[in-house]
């Protein structure tokens, strides 16, 4: 449930919600809109994508009304009626509205800024050839997901990720306990949620997959009872690398085929409800190593805690589930706020070869590169650094491999206090300090 309410109009051209919080994709929203004249925001249902857009539109035209929709079915040129800029909401909902937003563009004589559209479902196979143009040139996309925990106010946000890339870091404090980390991960970041009570934001995430199952699952005619098994299992195996044949074996079902797997996996990834975390490849990478498969994990970590009857106080006592859970979350702090740099090559994977050896994160932004360990407590630090001094030995030792040192090795903690630079270089960081 996207958040709605009563309109300020305080701005000139605004429909900025009232109680809307600036969100970090803010800054990278406005830099694509004065350069394009199309905006797409894309992301899970009630991360905030409508509100983001509000907040710069002058008018809207929102397609999952029935009314709307029918208006734009019989003429997708219709939905784009309204003074700049002007909002499409869930453009999806009648895909050639997407060849329309292009066209427009084009007539615009290269104005920026005339449009927004968001999404919450990418197209079906079947429905994908209703869209003519990729939006080359005419259509930037943003990508959004839910709030991060300095977004939340649970981070100081004092270390900077950008800053350790650029090499600037100053010590920060912020003591946080496992049981602050377990509130999180139950919390999750759904902007709904923000000032709500922790017993009305857990519910966040039950009622977020029950619509699934009641929309998304039944509109495609899949099993509503088969598709709650694939997201357990998937609950169950966040945070590895899970082949499709274990996540058939722990739902527990018979006569469940990998290609029907497939289907509802594939649902799931269309709704941004999960996401793949793909192998890194360092360059001149020698070819008799593994190439891995692709970790899942959901979009927000309070999705899996709900999934598997998680509650805080269960996860203090659990915590190898609560330190998977950790780095969901963490997984998508470090997305977000690699969303709001600029260029291409910014992007996120996890590292594992032939001998054994892995690394939770590896970060690639500005043509560098850098490794993280996440851990749920400071404990564990000794053991995080060294995996991480053993990556950067592997790979830079060898100076024909052409490969660069890292801009940073960092051990990301849940429980801990104090960030700092242990004497062997690598970074201790309590997540309650970390931010874009």
């Amino acid at each position: 449930m996207e958040q709605r309410g009563k309109y300020m109009s305080s701005k000139p051209n605004r429909l900025t919600p009232d109680g809307y919080l600036p969100r970090l994709t803010d800054a990278r929203l406005d830099m694509l809109m004065g350069a394009f004249g199309c905006v797409e925001i894309t992301g899970p249902k009630w991360c905030g994508k409508t509100w983001s857009a509000l907040s710069r539109a002058a008018s809207v035209t929102e397609l999952d009304k029935g009314e709307q929709r029918q208006m734009a079915e019989v003429d997708p040129s219709l939905a784009l009626l309204g003074d700049a800029p002007h909002l499409v909401d869930e453009w999806q909902e009648v895909p050639a509205v997407w060849d329309a937003a292009r066209r427009f563009v084009d007539d615009s004589a290269a104005k920026t800024g005339r449009l927004l559209l968001t999404g919450s479902t990418q197209l079906e196979p079947a429905r994908r050839g209703e869209v003519h143009h990729s939006g080359a040139g005419r259509i930037a996309r943003l990508r959004m997901r839910t709030m991060t925990l300095a977004e939340l106010g649970e981070s100081t946000a004092e270390v900077s990720l950008r800053g350790l890339f650029e090499g600037s870091f100053s010590p920060a404090t912020s003591p946080t306990s496992v049981a602050d980390v377990a509130r999180w991960c139950c919390r999750g970041g759904w902007p709904a949620a923000l000032g709500a009570p922790d017993v009305v934001a857990f519910e966040m995430a039950s009622q977020y997959i029950q619509a699934v199952l009641d929309d998304n699952v039944m509109q495609e005619g899949l099993s509503a009872d088969t598709a709650l098994a694939v997201l357990r299992s998937l609950a169950l195996n966040s945070s590895r690398a899970a082949t499709k044949r274990t996540l058939i074996r722990d739902m527990g079902a018979r006569g469940v085929s990998v290609d029907t797997l497939t289907s509802y996996v594939g649902l799931f990834e269309r709704l941004y409800l999960v996401e793949e975390l793909a192998g890194w490849e360092p360059p001149l990478r020698a070819k008799a190593r593994v190439r891995v498969s692709p970790k899942r994990y959901f979009t927000d970590s309070s999705l899996a805690a709900a999934l598997l009857g998680a509650t805080p106080e269960r996860l203090v006592r659990d915590t190898q589930t609560l330190g998977d859970l950790f780095e969901s979350l963490v997984l998508r702090d470090l997305r977000v706020f690699l969303s709001t740099y600029p260029g291409l090559g910014n992007s996120v994977h996890y590292y594992r070869d032939d001998k054994g050896l892995e690394v939770d994160v590896v970060l690639e932004h500005g043509g560098r590169w850098a490794a993280v360990e996440v851990k749920l407590s400071d404990t564990k630090a000794d053991a995080a650094a060294r995996n991480l001094l053993r990556l950067r030995s592997k790979l830079c030792a060898n100076a024909a491999a052409q490969v660069e040192p890292p801009a940073f090795l960092a051990v990301v903690v849940g429980r801990g206090s104090v960030a700092y630079q242990r004497e062997d270089g690598v970074f201790v960081i309590p997540m309650a300090t970390l931010g874009s």
